[in-house]
């Protein structure tokens, strides 16, 4: 019995660790801002709808017309809604720039999730994504729900 129990213990120890190593390198993994902080200029915006977050496989878009405001206004209210959220902080860009990064870290885990706002001529553009794994659970989208209803 002895032998099964110590079995057990040192199985149970190697999880521990594990789940613990687990969350350090998810936590404490550099961030290459000049990787996330870039124009988006891929062709999916032409297929997004005006001032509707549209969910992707890990990712979420949000166009915000110009009609809700002049884009460098609209960046300028964005940034301050965006750093009032919880675990969520500039990572590059300015506002001055035109462009800026966000990273939201989940509050358990410390998962990042990367938010490029771009003010454009036409618009505000919010493309938000994952870095680890493939699904987000919606949390990008809801996100930029809650944005866009700051705003």
């Amino acid at each position: 019995m002895k032998k099964g129990a110590r079995a057990m213990g040192l199985i149970f120890a190697f999880l521990i660790i594990a789940v613990l190593g687990l969350m350090a390198f998810v936590r404490l993994a550099p961030v290459h801002a000049a990787q996330w902080h870039v124009a988006q200029t891929d062709t999916d915006w032409a297929k997004t709808p005006w001032d509707a977050v549209v969910p992707e496989t890990g990712a979420a878009r949000l166009r915000l017309s110009a009609a809700r405001g002049a884009p460098g206004d609209l960046l300028a209210r964005l940034d301050r809604v965006a750093l009032a959220t919880p675990r969520t902080q500039r990572l590059a860009g300015s506002v001055a720039e035109g462009r800026v990064t966000y990273i939201t870290r989940s509050a358990l885990w410390g998962f990042p999730d990367y938010t490029t706002a771009e003010a454009r001529e036409d618009g505000l553009y919010l493309h938000a994504r994952l870095r680890f794994g493939r699904a987000d659970m919606g949390v990008n989208a809801k996100r930029l729900q809650d944005w866009q209803a700051a705003l």
